[in-house]
């Protein structure tokens, strides 16, 4: 984070910026730039049945380190990613940013998103509740931390291989 960032109002157009720039990645199936945005200690987690418990005792949908947020994206980057062939169309939206800053020196964001998936005749529409810690890193940040709590994690779900 630029020391140019001195304000609240300031921090928060910037984390809308990023958070704005990582949906567009994913969106548009650019896996090696989404990955870029990522810190090497990173954890991106999709709680499954509850939106808070522990990871290591309880299922999730998704509970990745950096190395497996890396073999998520060689997979989606290869030909043999078969339940993304043809890769499915998505477009999200973020929005109601709360920002904050910890003691740490990393910023706190809690958001809302909306994610429409059109894949095989077949159209889904995901919301979720965004919690990231973003590590500021020169005029931009990197993403310690990322959980996915979807507002329907109890129900049964279908093919979720596009990033979330």
């Amino acid at each position: 984070m630029s020391a140019a960032v001195s304000s609240l109002g300031e921090l928060r157009e910037q984390i809308n910026a990023f958070l704005v720039h990582e949906a567009a990645l994913a969106d548009q199936h650019r896996y090696d730039e989404w990955l870029e945005l990522w810190s090497s200690d990173a954890i991106y987690w999709v709680p499954c049945n509850e939106d808070d418990y522990d990871p290591a005792r309880h299922v999730s949908i998704i509970y990745d380190d950096y190395g497996r947020l890396q073999e998520r994206c060689f997979r989606l980057n290869s030909e043999g990613a078969h339940s993304q062939d043809p890769p499915s169309r998505l477009c999200r939206i973020i929005g109601n940013e709360e920002v904050s800053r910890n003691g740490d020196g990393n910023v706190q964001v809690h958001a809302n998103m909306i994610l429409v998936e059109v894949r095989g005749g077949e159209k889904n529409i995901y919301g979720a509740r965004l919690e990231y810690a973003l590590q500021p890193e020169g005029d931009s940040f990197k993403i310690k931390h990322k959980k996915v709590v979807l507002l329907d994690n109890d129900e049964p779900l279908g093919n979720l291989t596009f990033l979330l």
